[in-house]
């Protein structure tokens, strides 16, 4: 599997951000994204997971994964936004995205216990804490099968502690050929990783 991008460029409020960007990311391999605020990283992602139109370029999946038949359906994205409703509890909205999405490796359980968050799963999710948030959100990319992974900002609200949990499921998800594209202002703990500079105006 490679994701490849091509002379891609994008655009926010008819406002060209990037263009000419190339690169190539396989199978057991993570793109971090870094660059000033404004630079195009989160629209980046967005073209990628299918969410927003790209400007010009072409971006493709090749060789993917058996069951995933496009760009878009191979893709887990994890913006800003936790993408959980509050008043559902932790559990209710996971089952919802594993309901939407598929299953994954992991039980609704196991996922929550790979958050540390297996004793609160019944709570409303609006009563979590900024990192409880965080690491739920985390939990859904365990409960449905994705091979890339799409990841804006995936740290924001961890601890220290939580941030080496995530690496290393990250590392976890690259041992078993997934993609990670990244966009952060942190290390992520991801040794060997690309790199991928974007510029301010």
């Amino acid at each position: 599997m490679r994701l490849v991008a091509e002379s891609l460029a994008g655009a926010r409020g008819g406002e060209v951000l990037f263009s000419g960007l190339s690169f190539a990311v396989a199978s057991g391999e993570a793109l971090v994204i870094t660059g000033p605020n404004g630079s195009g990283k989160s629209t980046l992602l967005r073209i990628i997971a299918g969410l927003l139109e790209k400007a010009d370029g072409g971006i493709k999946l090749e060789n993917s994964a058996s069951g995933f038949d496009s760009l878009t359906s191979a893709c887990h994205y994890l913006g800003h936004l936790n993408g959980m409703k509050p008043v559902l509890s932790v559990e209710e909205n996971l089952r919802f995205w594993q309901s939407f999405n598929g299953p994954g490796d992991y039980s609704l359980v196991e996922a929550l216990e790979r958050v540390q968050l297996g004793d609160i799963g019944h709570l409303p999710f609006g009563y979590l804490s900024t990192g409880q948030k965080r690491r739920a959100s985390i939990a859904r990319l365990l409960v449905s099968e994705r091979p890339v992974w799409l990841l804006d900002e995936p740290t924001a609200g961890l601890d220290k502690a939580s941030e080496e949990q995530f690496a290393e499921l990250m590392r976890e998800h690259l041992a078993k050929d997934g993609i990670v594209i990244a966009a952060t202002h942190l290390p992520l703990g991801l040794d060997g990783a690309q790199e991928l500079v974007m510029g301010g105006e």
